[in-house]
């Protein structure tokens, strides 16, 4: 509790000193585009979170020295290892001007130094084959770094609304911080309660009203930290099945994957082009009637909070079941397909326009208003 509750102080003070001061920076740092196709907010907005997020985990660090010195060294060299993923994504957050192939590279090397200052190293997925070829060290830092990389990019992508890839990342990060704990595996503990606290303190200045976003850094910094993590975990604890990462995290690692697909296949687009069509897009044009075509901001900010309680909901329905059966691998696998047809399902039904009616959330027009 003491490195949650320290993360989340750190975290919410240091978010409102950023938001105070934003006369300041806000020239380079706010979001001023409100027009794009993947954005929703009303204001310009500050979109540097991630840095309280770093800073946060910083001052964990001095905790683990007074508390658990030998923690030390290796959660500094943790943070070390993301700052190409972290500081990439910075970059574009300040000058907007960051490619998202050159972002995700910089995710990809962030694994590679996880790789190389704390062996974390993917060698074995659980597939018969696959973890023959892992044997290799070429192959098996390859892996490393695309699933380090993915899950950075893959937080990014699901980014879209006040709250959502917070919280969604807050539920990845405590599946593996209790597993940790079962497994009294104290780096992944520390680094995971850590990092929970640290997004709480952001998200009372980000939940509901979207004072302040996480922006690039923030995602593939927390983005990180859940892929080094799961990767670690697995090279640490051999009982731990290859699937129970990839089902805490199959709403954002399903949600890139697919919408590689869309672009790449069926529109023939290249994947990192931005559009409106993600899941959470959907669920915001379809699922969420409220207020739609109010020049209200109290009402668009609304609409936009009201979004992310679905998605939040859709990847507990993966969480709860990896934690349940992180030792069971076929259970897993079950569930990974199940989750996966659920998500298509749901898509789906949201671009047919035949979404139930029961999910959507209308505007009550009061009795007065049609007299």
């Amino acid at each position: 509790m003491l490195y949650v509750s320290i993360a989340f102080i750190v975290s919410a003070v240091f978010t409102l000193l950023t938001l105070r001061f934003g006369h300041w920076h806000a020239r380079y740092t706010a979001d001023h585009d409100m027009t794009g196709v993947q954005k929703y907010h009303v204001r310009p907005v500050p979109r540097i979170g991630g840095v309280s997020l770093f800073i946060a985990m910083l001052v964990v660090c001095a905790v683990a020295a007074w508390r658990e010195p030998f923690l030390l060294k290796q959660l500094l060299l943790l943070l070390l290892a993301s700052l190409p993923a972290f500081l990439g994504g910075l970059a574009e957050d300040v000058t907007k001007r960051v490619r998202a192939s050159v972002r995700l590279l910089l995710a990809m090397a962030a694994g590679g130094l996880g790789y190389y200052f704390l062996g974390a190293a993917v060698v074995r997925l659980n597939i018969i084959g696959i973890d023959w070829l892992l044997q290799f060290t070429a192959v098996s830092v390859l892996f490393t770094m695309i699933a380090v990389g993915g899950a950075a990019n893959a937080i990014n992508i699901i980014d879209g609304y006040n709250g959502l890839a917070a919280v969604v990342s807050v539920m990845i990060l405590a599946g593996l911080g209790y597993v940790s704990y079962y497994l009294g595996d104290r780096l992944l503990v520390v680094a995971s309660v850590g990092m929970i606290g640290a997004i709480a303190g952001f998200l009372v200045w980000n939940y509901p009203r979207g004072l302040i976003f996480l922006g690039d850094g923030g995602a593939y910094f927390i983005g990180f930290f859940i892929g080094e993590l799961s990767v670690l975990m697995l090279y640490r604890h051999p009982d731990v099945s290859a699937w129970f990462p990839l089902l805490l995290c199959i709403y954002p690692v399903f949600e890139t994957l697919f919408s590689i697909y869309r672009k790449r296949w069926l529109r023939g687009r290249s994947p990192g082009m931005p559009d409106g069509v993600h899941l959470h897009m959907l669920v915001y044009k379809r699922l969420v009637r409220w207020a739609i075509g109010s020049s209200e901001v109290k009402d668009k900010v609304q609409r936009n909070a009201m979004t992310s309680p679905y998605l939040w909901t859709l990847s507990s329905l993966a969480v709860i079941p990896a934690v349940c059966f992180w030792q069971y691998e076929y259970v897993l696998m079950g569930f990974v397909v199940l989750f996966s047809i659920i998500y298509l399902s749901l898509y789906r039904t949201l671009v047919r326009f035949a979404s139930p009616r029961w999910l959507m959330v209308k505007k009550e027009v009061d009795e007065s208003e049609c007299k």
